[in-house]
């Protein structure tokens, strides 16, 4: 018996120790083979775990979502680092002689994929600095997002309209970024609404307030506030600024106002004015055509610079 357990011992120390490929100090054999899977299957069950346990339990609860991603990606980076150091010499490469002799060819990568250098610098500057996290809501180029992911090369971006965009970490560094949520969580939005000279500014002033307060998404720790803008060529102008949490459906938001703040108006009577522009015609030659009378006139016209209001 113990001879067989022998001869199956030295069998399978004889099929670990095959040797798939060598050359010079490398060499791959079975047994080099099943540690690197081996190394890179437990550096993914421990990133998988850390994620469930970071993200999901009290551990991350001083920090938010922002924040603990940044960290499970940056702790992602350094594990796959590792084990990549790891998994060379476990076969045999020597990491300092590898770099020290690629140094040409590094040369070489970098002047062709100098754009993914950069990228790759500018992800790890987002990271690090946090300028840019998950749940976010920025402004690039006029298009708003939520941030989604950041990687190491490209940050994905969900659209109002619920698209994807794929942005460069370059563009992100490069370009002028509002980042709607950096430093507070809730924000100031603004509408600006009309009413006709003579209203009860005071009763406006009210009915605006109490708009903004009733709607579910106005933030109830934060007082609205309502500003006698400036008095405009046909109506007394106020802004209605208000705060708010939800900054990804702003636009919807202020749509709900619009529709509540036209409600209330009608009920109170309070008349939201449009301008009237008053068009004076020339002297006009009247010519008899059977029995109607149609003015032909010389088409001087020009355009009275006096406007008034109508009432919607």
């Amino acid at each position: 018996m113990a001879e067989i357990l022998e001869n199956i011992g030295a069998f399978i120390d004889s099929f670990l120790s095959y040797k798939i490929w060598g050359y010079d100090t490398v060499r791959l054999s079975v047994k080099g083979v099943l540690q690197v899977v081996f190394l890179f299957l437990s550096a993914r069950l421990g990133i998988w775990t850390m994620g469930r346990v970071f993200m999901r339990s009290r551990m991350g609860g001083n920090y938010d979502e922002g924040r603990r991603y940044t960290i499970l990606q940056i702790s992602k980076y350094l594990i796959y680092t590792v084990v990549i150091v790891m998994a060379l010499e476990t076969v045999g490469v020597k990491v300092t002689t590898l770099l020290a002799a690629s140094t040409a060819l590094f040369v070489g990568l970098g002047l062709g994929l100098q754009d993914a250098f950069k990228d790759l610098s500018a992800g790890v500057i987002i990271l690090m600095e946090r300028t840019l996290s998950v749940g976010d809501i920025i402004k690039l180029q006029d298009q708003f997002g939520k941030v989604e992911a950041v990687g190491l090369r490209t940050t994905t971006v969900r659209t109002r309209d619920d698209i994807l965009i794929i942005v460069p970490n370059s563009k992100l560094t490069n370009e002028v970024v509002v980042n709607l949520t950096h430093s507070e969580e809730t924000t100031r939005f603004a509408i600006q609404v009309s009413v006709a000279f003579g209203s009860d500014t005071q009763r406006v002033a009210s009915l605006l307030r109490q708009v903004a307060l009733d709607h579910p998404e106005s933030e109830p720790g934060q007082e609205p506030l309502v500003i006698l803008k400036d008095f405009g060529e046909s109506a007394l102008v106020f802004e209605l600024n208000f705060y708010t949490r939800n900054l990804f459906h702003i636009e919807k938001i202020k749509s709900e106002l619009r529709f509540e703040i036209d409600r209330e108006f009608r009920e109170n009577k309070v008349i939201i004015p449009f301008p009237q522009r008053t068009v004076w015609q020339g002297p006009e030659r009247v010519k008899q055509f059977g029995d109607g009378i149609v003015g032909a006139g010389e088409n001087i016209a020009s355009e009275n610079d006096d406007t008034t209001s109508g009432a919607l």
